[in-house]
């Protein structure tokens, strides 16, 4: 499976932005899909999973209530959409899936994307 993101920027914080990975290669509508993200630094976190089945989304509590991720099979397509941005969400973000349970460790995805970077000035 191959993953690309795009959508990311500069922007201030208080801004929005709408990341999008197409996924191609594999059956998108059977993977559990997520972002992480890495600031510079820093290691890898945790931002967000939408479930394949049932399509329950589940956050970091950094960012609970100001993003919020969704899927189209459809278009073998999932989006992060970020609100109210803060320069602490300044980092690359990464798109990752995996079939079978969701998880929130980086290790347990098999699939990432190469990233797209988001940059939030104060």
């Amino acid at each position: 499976v191959q993953l690309q993101a795009s959508g990311g920027g500069l922007v201030q914080a208080g801004d929005s932005l709408r990341l999008s990975c197409v996924a191609s290669g594999g059956t998108f509508s059977m993977y559990n899909m997520g972002w992480f993200r890495q600031a510079p630094g820093k290691e890898r976190e945790f931002v967000g999973v939408i479930t394949w089945n049932a399509g329950n989304t589940y956050y970091a509590d950094s960012v609970k209530g100001r993003f919020t991720i969704s899927r189209d099979d459809a278009r073998n397509t999932v989006f992060l959409q970020m609100n109210n941005l803060k320069p602490e969400d300044t980092g690359i973000y990464y798109c990752v899936g995996r079939p079978g349970a969701w998880a929130r460790t980086a290790k347990s995805y098999d699939y990432w994307g190469r990233g797209t970077l988001v940059t939030v000035s104060s």
